[in-house]
């Protein structure tokens, strides 16, 4: 978590300078030599700095992925379509990771969640050589903000870090706070960077766009609910219900399969006849929806009655706001800074949700202690402070649909539609001259 959050923006800002296929392919290529050191770790020392790698490589793919996307697709439809099938990935990727690493790790053994990305890893290698257009960066002479970069991505960590160890450490902990007050204190030393800069790492104009401000402060909140809904309802899955693991995987399945499906067909549909502003909203209150009949699920619930009901809401609700999300948050950039754009709501969703996770957590570990140290382990106990986390993060859920829907405005066209829309109008007025007596 450490490298992949603190690298997303530099990896998106070298995928614009040098190009996104290249850093794509770059990324792909350290996240599989790491899986492989990764599988074959000996020592915990190996296995830690190899995950290192792992999350670099996977900062720089994710960081160009959706990049990619918006300048591989132009089209208003195609876009949209294109979107919606990456958010069924995303669905299903999850939903198949969440089975398969259960069933690798009983069946061989652990080494085997990060074998298994060779062939995989291969696989896109060889796919992205055959099928992605071999699109260069925008560099020509224009030098890296290494300042930037090393500002940027230093607070970054130490913000994560912070974050991610703040319940165990404390939240008013002198380390936790030094840490914050470091992380700020470097985040400000890189604006400062940036607006003096000749080439500067993020053009802070591109910040100031309201979709993409708004739909990044949509992004921390939305991720900051979902981690509630897939952390601490696996929690009340198996501390409460008593399921396991490989049963736990199961019963996310419909909502991933949900998620999916509305993705991949209705979510585009919406965008392309209301554009991206309802959509957004009415999937985030759904979703929020969901969150809050988990707040009512009994220590003794049954699946059929107190889970699939808002496993169907979250699934529906996220397959439909995922789509317009993430066009808000590209929609007003040009395609030389979409590598960064993608990075930055990248960072906006992995933020949003290291920081939720660690604020629901300790809110349902403190409702859970509520009534005494020896009682906090029960399930009734345990079950009132899932409570408290879900009601949390229905709230940013709801929080993030009336944000989105009061804000949001239409995306304008990129530099790239407009340029095309040019281009041909150009040709059409080109061939009336020819024609004309």
């Amino acid at each position: 978590m450490l490298t992949f959050g603190g690298f997303l923006l530099l990896g998106g800002r070298l995928g614009d300078l040098y190009g996104h296929r290249k850093l794509f392919l770059a990324g792909i290529t350290l996240f599989t030599l790491a899986s492989l050191a990764c599988g074959l770790a000996n020592s915990q020392v190996m296995l830690v700095y190899a995950r290192a790698i792992q999350g670099l490589g996977g900062a720089v793919v994710s960081a160009v992925s959706l990049s990619l996307i918006m300048n591989l697709f132009t089209e208003a439809g195609e876009r949209a379509t294109a979107m919606g099938v990456y958010g069924f990935v995303c669905a299903g990727g999850g939903s198949l990771g969440v089975l398969l690493g259960g069933l690798l790790t009983n069946l061989l053994s652990w080494h085997w969640i990060f074998l298994v990305n060779l062939p995989i890893g291969i696989a896109v290698y060889a796919m992205c050589i055959a099928l992605l257009p071999a699109g260069r960066g925008h560099a020509r002479g224009e030098r890296l903000d290494v300042a930037g970069a090393a500002t940027v991505t230093a607070s970054l960590m130490l913000a994560v870090y912070a974050i991610v160890n703040g319940n165990e450490a404390g939240w008013l902990s002198a380390r936790t706070i030094g840490l914050i007050v470091v992380a700020l204190a470097l985040l400000g030393a890189f604006l400062a960077i940036e607006a003096r800069v000749a080439h500067p790492l993020m053009p802070l104009k591109l910040v100031t766009l309201r979709n993409v401000a708004t739909a990044n402060v949509v992004g921390v909140l939305w991720a900051a609910a979902m981690f509630a809904w897939f952390f601490i309802s696996a929690l009340y899955l198996q501390r409460v219900l008593a399921y396991t693991p490989l049963q736990v995987g199961l019963a996310f399945l419909p909502a991933n399969l949900i998620m999916g499906f509305f993705s991949l067909g209705l979510s585009a549909r919406m965008v392309m006849r209301f554009g991206i502003r309802r959509p957004l909203a009415v999937g985030l209150f759904l979703a929020a929806l969901g969150l809050l009949l988990f707040a009512r699920a009994p220590v003794d619930g049954h699946f059929a009655i107190d889970v699939l009901p808002g496993m169907a809401l979250l699934g529906i609700g996220a397959g439909v706001a995922f789509n317009p999300l993430l066009l808000a948050a590209m929609s007003d950039v040009d395609p030389s800074d979409s590598g960064l754009a993608s990075g930055i709501v990248n960072t906006a969703f992995m933020m949003g949700g290291a920081l939720g996770l660690a604020v629901l957590a300790s809110l349902a570990a403190a409702q859970s202690a509520s009534g005494g140290a020896q009682q906090a382990d029960t399930p009734a106990a345990l079950t009132s402070g899932y409570h408290v986390a879900f009601w949390v993060g229905a709230i940013f859920a709801a929080m993030a649909a009336t944000i989105g829907g009061a804000l949001l405005r239409r995306g304008s066209a990129t530099a790239a539609q407009a340029a095309a829309q040019q281009a041909r109008d150009d040709g059409t007025m080109k061939e009336s001259i020819e024609q004309s007596p």
